[in-house]
């Protein structure tokens, strides 16, 4: 399988005064990436923390923005695992117009916690198993 993908345009309460994409609305792009590879890895975040009783606490956010998107720009958003560890994960996005234009580059490292305790825990196997065709 390797990367997921998502279509997203820029809408108009995605910009910022000077008409391009304010850089926090990439956050909920990404969101949105993650939610959905999840979803057809066959574990939707609404039944994952209910089944491994975990959370997935973002750790870090490393985002770098190439060049400005604008009102009804067509993204494509590109994501998949870049690692898979112990106990930790780490997803890679890219972002590109539909004409090719490289927009931003993200890495976010999630961290598997004990839901009562919020210490951390391994990865369950079965989640594990089932986001590894997502590498890439």
């Amino acid at each position: 399988m390797g990367r997921f993908h998502i279509d997203e345009y820029v809408r108009w309460s995605d910009i910022d005064a000077a008409g391009v994409i304010f850089y926090g609305t990439y956050v909920r792009f990404f969101e949105i990436a993650e939610s959905e590879l999840l979803r057809s890895a066959g574990f939707p975040y609404g039944t994952l923390y209910d089944r491994f009783d975990c959370w997935l606490p973002r750790v870090k956010y490393v985002c770098e923005f190439r060049s400005p998107a604008r009102l009804d720009d067509l993204l494509h958003i590109e994501v998949w695992f870049k690692r898979l560890g112990e106990r930790s994960m780490t997803l890679a996005f890219e972002v590109e117009t539909a004409s090719g234009v490289r927009v931003a580059d993200c890495e976010i490292v999630l961290v598997c916690v004990d839901r009562k305790t919020f210490r951390s825990r391994p990865l369950p196997d079965e989640l594990r198993a089932a986001l590894a065709p997502f590498s890439g």
